[in-house]
């Protein structure tokens, strides 16, 4: 038999192996099952169940998911909410409600019902997919009551999918709640012929989702990404980790998040990658899935792979699976890519850079790159992108990967994506002769906990509306553990009593875990520049 090397097979076996012709979620799923119909496509194994498919399985799971939101009267072009931890039934909705032309609205677990309640609201979603029972918090109520006690008038909400995780009931909504079970029994012949039908309709240049980030104003922004620009960025990431049908993806990463989705579970559909999802985080748990389920590739923000690293009970597990860790959104120390290879026996360590207004992708290191290069810098752009810098040092970035735009906010967008398609950052760097982009600064106020982004104004704001509070700033200090979590500068009105535990009860309440500020300092005046800008320089 003849080896044809990849130099010398035609340029279709080429585009079949990387899904080059792809430009849809829905195509990547049916050309998955094509190819690669009895392979593994998804393990379940959370707590007290084990559930498999085959791509031939995950797909007939879709198609009954989307006839039954068209049963229930979901439009192509709706915008639905998924408000629900790493499990089958996100990668099944997500994809479902794009099969049926729909768009994906991605919320946050750790969202408050209000902060959850207001995706909704701006996007008008006509449906949602949540998690009923979760952590302890049973989700639907407290959509419901943020809504104050009527979904149906606070929202263009009809139909919510219930995805049943710890039990619970299916609360007091005002609108229908259907299990998420229920919701595929109820496709029929003509429901499953019509979602086909939409399906067969869904182009490059249709919204794939709306991912919410926030901005230096303290009012989070919807990221508009087009279903060509989401593939785009996830053959681009499978393409550099050298993904295939034989790997085995623990995604620990949210779905909710480009990391999670864009170069998770959708890399796995457009690669064949098996999907092993975990719904909570814990160093334990990872590493039992690495073990038993013989994982191959394990992304993570630097604090994942430091918690395994310092896990006591490391040594009990057999991590020798692993071949390709991707990391970053922080700062990455050299000592920890040196750890990750010689301690997890680790191939291969990446480190990448990106925006959610780039699908996740702007810049990556490669195999060939040595320690240092991949803990200092965040490498080369991604094919299909390209990076310079701007004026103060700001990193632009423009190619096949940037967003549409921001939903309902031109002005935004037009701020952000200047006259000749470069899109301005907010982050400050330079490029090196070799064509490595390192970051040095921000010119925004945003830091990083935990691999989430965190904007201070938006804390700030919240602060703003507690009693006694005259002014406050926020900034993010070195964690160990996190990386960087937040500290509040608080002036207080004159006669009150605050104190620190009100300040942090308050974020409690009104803001979700990632975004609340560990530790407070009272002062009585901020330092200021000539126009009365508080520096918060001078504050680090």
């Amino acid at each position: 038999m003849t080896d044809r090397s990849a130099a010398t097979r035609p340029a279709s076996a080429d585009r079949a192996q990387t899904g080059s012709e792809v430009e849809t979620t829905v195509a990547a799923l049916r050309r998955a099952a094509a190819l690669w119909p009895d392979r593994e496509a998804v393990a379940d194994v959370q707590p007290g169940q084990d559930t498999r498919w085959t791509w031939a399985q995950l797909l007939e799971e879709t198609r009954r998911f989307a006839a039954g939101l068209v049963a229930r009267g979901v439009q192509a072009g709706d915008r639905v909410v998924i408000w629900a931890p790493n499990t089958r039934h996100w990668i099944v909705a997500a994809l479902g409600v794009q099969y049926a032309g729909g768009t994906v609205v991605p919320a946050n677990t750790r969202y408050t019902g209000s902060e959850t309640l207001d995706l909704a609201q701006r996007t008008h979603a006509t449906a949602a997919i949540v998690a009923g029972a979760f952590l302890g918090a049973e989700r639907i109520a407290e959509l419901t009551t943020a809504a104050g006690g009527s979904l149906a008038t606070a929202t263009a909400l009809r139909t919510i999918v219930r995805i049943p995780l710890d039990g619970g009931d299916t609360a007091g909504a005002d609108i229908t709640v259907v299990d998420i079970t229920a919701l595929q029994s109820e496709a029929t012949a003509a429901s499953i012929a019509e979602a086909d039908a939409r399906a067969d309709a869904v182009t490059g240049d249709d919204v794939a989702d709306i991912l919410f980030t926030s901005g230096t104003t303290g009012k989070s922004k919807g990221v508009v990404a087009l279903h060509r620009q989401t593939v785009a960025g996830a053959r681009a990431w499978g393409s550099n980790g050298g993904l295939t049908e034989r790997d085995r993806y623990l995604i620990v990463n949210p779905f909710f998040h480009s990391f999670g989705y864009k170069a998770g579970f959708l890399v796995c559909t457009l690669f064949g990658a098996a999907v092993i999802p975990l719904a909570v985080y814990s160093p334990t748990e990872t590493m039992r899935l690495v073990q038993d389920e013989g994982a191959t590739v394990l992304p993570g923000a630097p604090t994942i792979f430091q918690t395994i690293l310092d896990a006591p009970d490391r040594a009990e597990f057999d991590l020798s699976s692993l071949r390709l860790a991707v990391t970053g959104a922080s700062v990455v120390p050299v000592v920890l890519v040196e750890r990750m290879q010689s301690d997890l026996g680790l191939e291969t360590v990446l480190t990448a850079y990106g925006q959610t207004e780039t699908m996740g992708f702007i810049t990556t290191t490669t195999s060939d790159d040595d320690d240092v290069t991949v803990a200092t810098t965040c490498g080369r752009a991604y094919p299909g992108m390209e990076i310079r810098i701007g004026d103060k040092g700001e990193i632009l970035t423009r190619g096949e990967m940037v967003m549409q735009g921001y939903l309902d906010d031109p002005d935004n967008t037009d701020a952000t994506i200047d006259a000749d398609g470069w899109l301005h950052t907010g982050d400050v760097g330079e490029i090196d002769s070799r064509g490595n982009l390192r970051i040095t600064d921000r010119l925004k106020d945003m830091y990083i906990t935990g691999g989430f982004n965190v904007y201070p104004a938006e804390i700030e704001q919240t602060l703003a509306r507690l009693d006694g509070v005259v002014e406050n700033a926020v900034i993010g200090v070195p964690d160990d553990r996190m990386g960087e979590v937040g500290k509040a500068f608080v002036v207080r009105r004159e006669g009150s009593s605050l104190t620190e535990e009100d300040v942090l009860g308050f974020c409690r309440e009104h803001l979700a875990n990632f975004k609340r500020p560990r530790a407070v300092e009272f002062v009585d005046s901020f330092p200021r520049n000539a126009s009365g800008k508080i520096l918060k320089t001078d504050l680090r």
